[in-house]
């Protein structure tokens, strides 16, 4: 059976590592963005949207169906955004219309970039609306959901200088910071292997399941990536 991905966010800090992956796990790999990604290959179809309030009309030729596998890694920050509500938007109903759009089609696994902050009870924004992302998609009903939870992301990000001097700092003391720490920092690449990974367990399962699962919900956490992805020595 031909297997497909579908993917959003995919020329972010982690899309892109994961996008590349995927396009050697899957047939076909569909990637939604407003620019293509850095790496393309012939199982890529790429769909330029500048305005992802459209996304509904791309969804009319994409394809999607049953045996489509969809991830988001989309997000930003508010900085990025401009606003409180311009964040909401790309963080939640961007990535729950997408969410949405893939259930109606049919697909049964959707795999979601989340933060390890995410909590509907947080005074900070961006940890309520990544929980509230989370919950809206749970709602929806897939067959496997699963949620990623990294902790702080390292690798290089456009316009986040806070974040690059955190970065800086914990590469001076790394060689002394157990990975078992519940917030030890992981790269965008290890996420994203984390959740090729993932993929692919459940991209086996498909060979052998002859009925519907009922839907599920699995959240991987930071320290159970930087387990999945350790590099044995």
């Amino acid at each position: 059976m031909q297997r497909k991905a579908i993917i959003i966010g995919a020329t972010g800090l982690v899309g892109q590592y994961l996008a590349k992956q995927l396009s050697e796990l899957y047939d076909t790999l569909i990637v939604i963005a407003r620019r293509p990604p850095r790496y393309i290959n012939a199982s890529m179809r790429f769909y330029q949207l500048n305005d992802f309030d459209n996304l509904a009309e791309v969804f009319t030729s994409v394809g999607v169906n049953h045996t489509t596998d969809a991830f988001s890694c989309l997000g930003t920050t508010k900085k990025q955004a401009g606003s409180d509500e311009a964040f909401r938007k790309v963080d939640h109903d961007y990535n729950v219309s997408f969410a949405k759009l893939c259930r109606d089609k049919g697909v049964e696994n959707f795999f979601l970039l989340s933060s390890m902050n995410a909590d509907l009870d947080s005074r900070f924004l961006y940890n309520r609306v990544k929980a509230e992302t989370e919950q809206s998609i749970k709602e929806l009903g897939f067959a496997q959901l699963v949620i990623f939870r990294p902790s702080l992301l390292l690798g290089r990000h456009k316009g986040r200088p806070l974040e690059s001097i955190s970065q800086k700092a914990f590469q001076l003391i790394s060689p002394l910071v157990s990975e078992a720490l519940p917030m030890h920092p992981i790269s965008a690449k290890r996420v994203a292997n984390a959740m090729a990974m993932c993929a692919h367990n459940i991209y086996e399962r498909h060979k052998y399941l002859t009925k519907q699962v009922s839907a599920t919900t699995t959240i991987i956490e930071n320290k159970q990536m930087l387990a999945m992805t350790r590099v044995k020595r």
